[in-house]
């Protein structure tokens, strides 16, 4: 490869092309391909570096608390959680159709890792995410600013395909932090999508919010096209917990059976050993040489 083709490809910015073009110039010779394969070939190349960058800076700016998969979800523990509702939901069909989702239920039962998996699959259809956690959100957009800098924090709320509120219910929300989600929502109804996680059922809503009438606002606009899936179930962390525990306990007991002597040594290896000691005891050696008979003359 000459270096006139590589610096050309850098002024281009094509560094996708460029670390794999040896490569596909070796395969070109090899298999005769034609110039139109070639270059279809290492633009491919170029697309695919492009797109997982892409990919990788979206997830960035999506600040996720955890990187989860539905890959890695453990559906055998919880069969109440449909499997194919859920990857239904990862194709990003109901942000394309500007609706809303309410995952709810109690804690540990998996709605954060749902939420999360369900947001790196839009992303990779090509959504932008945002995922915050409902104080996050709360104390960002009411932390002292001018009021051009609340309309750009207002506005990062705002931009993503699908912004992900996580954590409702786990504490009652500061002072007037209804009024903050109550414009959130009223500025995404039916133009971007909302995915809601709650510990709490939507009747308390009131009382976390300590704003009834705006709770009443923010579940009629965000319930109307929203889709609601009630999981219930054990703790996925109180499961994880017990089994590190009895693990922990069976250690333990393994490692003291082996520091405590052996209680049940077989009688005939006991006899066999007291014979030796006396083999070693000098009077004990002539009283047995004194019992044996003597060979006649």
């Amino acid at each position: 490869m000459n270096n006139s083709l590589t610096q050309s490809a850098r002024k281009l910015r094509l560094s996708g092309l460029l670390s794999s073009l040896e490569l596909r110039l070796q395969e070109a010779q090899a298999h005769q391909l034609s110039h139109a394969q070639f270059l279809e070939l290492v633009f491919q190349d170029e697309l695919n570096v492009r797109q997982q960058r892409l990919i990788e800076r979206h997830q960035k700016l999506a600040s996720f608390r955890e990187t989860k998969t539905l890959e890695d979800f453990q559906w055998s523990f919880n069969t109440a959680i449909k499997r194919e509702q859920i990857y239904q939901l990862a194709s990003g069909q109901f942000i394309r159709q500007r609706r809303d989702l309410l995952l709810i239920g109690p804690p540990g039962v998996g709605k954060s890792h749902l939420a999360q998996a369900i947001g790196q699959h839009a992303i990779k259809a090509g959504f932008l995410v945002l995922y915050r956690s409902i104080f996050d959100l709360v104390r960002e957009l009411q932390a002292e600013a001018s009021p051009a800098e609340l309309d750009r924090r207002l506005a990062r709320y705002l931009k993503p395909d699908l912004l992900i509120v996580d954590d409702m219910g786990l504490k009652s929300l500061p002072a007037k932090a209804g009024e903050v989600l109550l414009e959130i929502i009223l500025r995404r109804y039916e133009n971007r999508s909302t995915l809601m996680t709650s510990n709490r059922p939507i009747e308390e809503w009131g009382k976390l919010l300590n704003d009834a009438p705006a709770a009443t606002a923010i579940l009629d606009r965000f319930l109307h096209h929203a889709e609601v899936i009630q999981i219930t179930g054990r703790s996925y962390r109180l499961n994880e917990a017990a089994a590190r525990y009895h693990e922990l306990k069976e250690d333990r007991e393994k490692a003291t059976s082996k520091n405590q002597p052996n209680q049940n040594q077989p009688l005939e290896k006991a006899d066999r050993q007291k014979d030796t000691d006396k083999d070693k005891d000098p009077e004990a050696v002539n009283n047995k040489r004194r019992k044996q008979p003597k060979e006649p003359l």
